[in-house]
This record gives C-alpha cells, structure tokens and sequence, in this order.
C-alpha cells in the first residue's frame, strides 16, 4: 500500500504488524465515590453525568476482564495499573488482594507489572502499609500543602478538615518505606503562596516527587463536555473574563488565575533550582529538561499528541481520557470489545491528533510551541486576542514561566551533555 493512500486516522495501518502497542488505562473501581467533598473536584459530578457509572463497585467478572484485556493488549516491557476514583482505597484491602492474584494469573513472561494508588490518605492504615510495601504499589498523595491551605478545599462530607488525617499518612507511608509522590493541586487560593506549598512538601512531607496540577474548570463542566461549548461566546485572552471571581467569568470560582499559575511556577523552579536540582523530581521541571535534551515530553500536557491515556469506569466503559468522561467520548464498555482495540480505534486516533490539530495559529507561531503544544485541551476555552478559539485558559501563565525557566533549563542541558562526554572519555575524569 502506498503510504499516501493510508488514513492517518487508520490506527493498525500506523501501528504495523511489528509496532509495540503502549499505551495507559487509569482505573476508576469504585467510580466516583469519595468520602471527602473536596470543593475543586471534578469526578464528584460523574454520579449523575454518567447515570449508573460512576457509582457503585467494579465486579469480579469486570475486574478479572480488565486485567486479562490490559496485560494482553499492551505488547511493550511493562503494564502499569492506576488505581484512582473518587477514593480507591473505598473499595477494601480485600479488592486489592485481589487485583495483584489476578495480575499474576495473566502476567506474560518477561512482561513487568507496576500497580500505583491515587489516594486522599484519609483511609490508609498500618495493614495498608504492609500490603502496599509487600506488593511494590507507588502511592500517590493528595495534599495541598501547610494546614491552612490544605483544609481550605479538601474537606470531608461533613465539611470538616482533613489535613492531620494526610499529614498523619505521610508519616505511616515513610515508616513502612512505602515510596510515594505527592500531587498538590494548584488553586486559586494557594497558587500565590508557592514557597509556603513547595517548603512544606519538601521539608515536613519529605517529598522528592512532586506533581503540581492546575485547577482549571469551566463553568457548566459538571454538564457539558469539553469542546462542545459556544465558541463565539469564550472571552478573549485578557479580556475579565478570563480571570476566576470576575463578574461572568469563564471558570469556577476556585480555579487558579492564569497569571497567578505562571508565578506559582517561576518561583517554585528558582527554588528547585537553587536547593533541589538533583534530589527533588517537580513534573513541569522535569519534563521541561527532558524536551530540551530531545527525549520528549514526560507528562502528557506537553505532548504534541494524546489519546493513549484512557479512564476505565467501574462497569467497564472505556472514555478517551479521565478529564473527558462524558458520554460524547465514550469509546465502548471491555464487557463488548477488547480494550486496545478501543484504544487504537479510529475514533481515539482521531482524538490524540486532534491535541495537535486543533491548535490556533497564535500556539503555531509562538517560540515555546514545543514546550507546550498547547497544554491540556480541556483547558482550551478562551480566544486568542485575534478571535480564533482553541487558546489555552494557562497560556498567560505558561509563557511566563517559559520565558523565566528555559534559559536556565537549557544550562542545565548543557552541563548535562558536558558530564556525559566526559564520562566516555579516554582522559582520566580527574585530568579534566
């Protein structure tokens, strides 16, 4: 076949019979069900959106499908199962039991299976710890930072505070040596205290991986899918509507200001850089050096391209992404057809370029546009200052902070480069 002949949207034809098929499944097992009532959470609503998925428990039957489906559909060195919701943890030791028995019923040789667990903390006990560290689970943290800024959003069903709670699991985590990353979300009220968040989690947490997520969520998201918008009723960038608690605003009340993001970011890097580089992991710097060494984005914000990250639902339905569970992505249910045919389908091919595809003309001229490709694009809901729609609600932010890192991340690179070649030469490194 002539290569100009192939639909770039035809997956097995891009794929090839000898392609290695990688690709991400983020497994919701008990839905969206949470013991806290966290203010800025996204996944609460998927109870009445999804009318039946997004409650409830993920069954036997489906459990044992879906592990069959991922460890068979993914042909590459490892399979990592996500564990997220809602609260995972919800769902008992005994589940989990049960998850790692059946791994090792359909594990292929030669083939590594990783297991990490997205968790509030709130429910992790001593038994736990012991199962987590028996079974090499990488535990993810939620935790906003000090105790005022955590309890300000992350509160229980009843509204009462959670921080101890958290705080209290760190120490138990560090005790069993179960390893964790921390994952703080960045919001309207603790994006202008960047220090205050970034000491905590170093100095009293412990954490040497950090994931710094933005808030950002339109108004109307607990309804209306992404994309699917007015176009011709988004604000302009710049224009007051682009900032959170302006009259008509375009986004929550609680989502992080676009500039306020860009200072969050710069101050945390000259912070890392100065005192961490080397011993602390931050996933924007992280990434960031890594494009600028030619080995590619490590998050899949600053992708060219998505699609190879699904959500699976605790009934077995397969959505394009975990920000994107909405009935117009859904892809299919694993009950009907097997999950990496769901995934290559031609309708998520389509969805992962279309990251790249949709970009306006003011992303393809800009300097960073490899740094960014855009960012996520569910957060594409504002205009660029000509009125073309499809501009990023962060790019103020993003460009603030490209401006302010690249020139140092691109020394880092080159003292990195440096270091390897002398590594490979023939001079004794000490003569150097």
């Amino acid at each position: 076949m002539n290569s100009a002949t192939i639909d770039r949207y035809d997956a097995p034809s891009l794929l090839g019979l000898q392609a290695q098929k990688r690709f991400h499944a983020m497994v919701k097992p008990g839905g969206s069900a949470c013991n806290l009532d966290c203010d800025y959470c996204f996944y609460l609503s998927k109870e009445n959106l999804l009318n039946g998925p997004g409650i409830g428990r993920m069954s036997d039957e489906t459990l044992e499908r879906l592990i069959q489906q991922y460890i068979a559909g993914v042909t590459g060195p490892s399979v990592v199962f996500s564990w997220q919701g809602g609260e995972p943890t919800l769902m008992g030791l005994d589940f989990f039991r049960k998850v790692v028995k059946l791994q090792k019923r359909h594990e292929k040789p030669g083939q590594r299976i990783e297991n990490d667990l997205q968790t509030n903390g709130t429910l992790i006990t001593d038994e736990w710890c012991v199962f987590l560290k028996e079974h090499g689970f990488l535990v993810g943290l939620s935790i906003d930072g000090p105790k005022d800024i955590h309890d300000r959003y992350r509160v229980t069903k009843g509204r009462k505070p959670t921080f101890d709670r958290v705080f209290a699991t760190s120490k138990l985590l560090k005790k069993y040596g179960v390893p964790f990353n921390t994952l703080t979300c960045i919001n309207r009220f603790n994006a202008r205290r960047p220090l205050d968040v970034y000491r905590f989690l170093r100095r009293e947490v412990g954490s040497t991986y950090m994931q710094f997520i933005p808030i950002v969520e339109y108004k109307g998201f607990e309804k209306t899918a992404p994309h699917l918008w007015d176009n011709e009723a988004l604000p302009k960038d710049g224009d007051p509507e682009t900032h959170p608690g302006a009259e008509n605003s375009i986004v929550t009340d609680w989502s992080v200001d676009a500039d306020d993001w860009g200072y969050f970011l710069c101050k945390v890097f000259d912070e890392w850089n100065n005192r961490d580089r080397g011993k602390v992991l931050v996933n924007h710097f992280e990434t960031l050096v890594s494009q600028h060494m030619g080995l590619g984005s490590q998050i899949c914000i600053y992708s060219e391209f998505c699609g190879k990250g699904v959500a699976v639902e605790n009934d077995g339905s397969v959505y394009a992404c975990d920000h994107y569970v909405y009935p117009e992505y859904k892809l299919g249910n694993i009950q009907d057809r097997a999950l990496d045919a769901q995934v290559f389908s031609r309708k998520q091919v389509k969805f992962g370029y279309a990251k790249n595809e949709t970009l306006p003309r003011y992303c393809r001229e800009c300097p960073y546009l490899s740094d960014c490709w855009g960012e996520c694009p569910k957060n594409r809901i504002i205009r660029t200052p000509e009125g073309e729609p499809g501009l990023n609600y962060l790019c103020r932010g993003l460009k603030a902070f490209f401006a302010h890192a690249i020139p140092e991340v691109d020394r880092i690179v080159a003292d990195l480069k440096k270091g390897a070649e002398r590594a490979r030469s023939p001079i004794p490194y000490a003569q150097l």
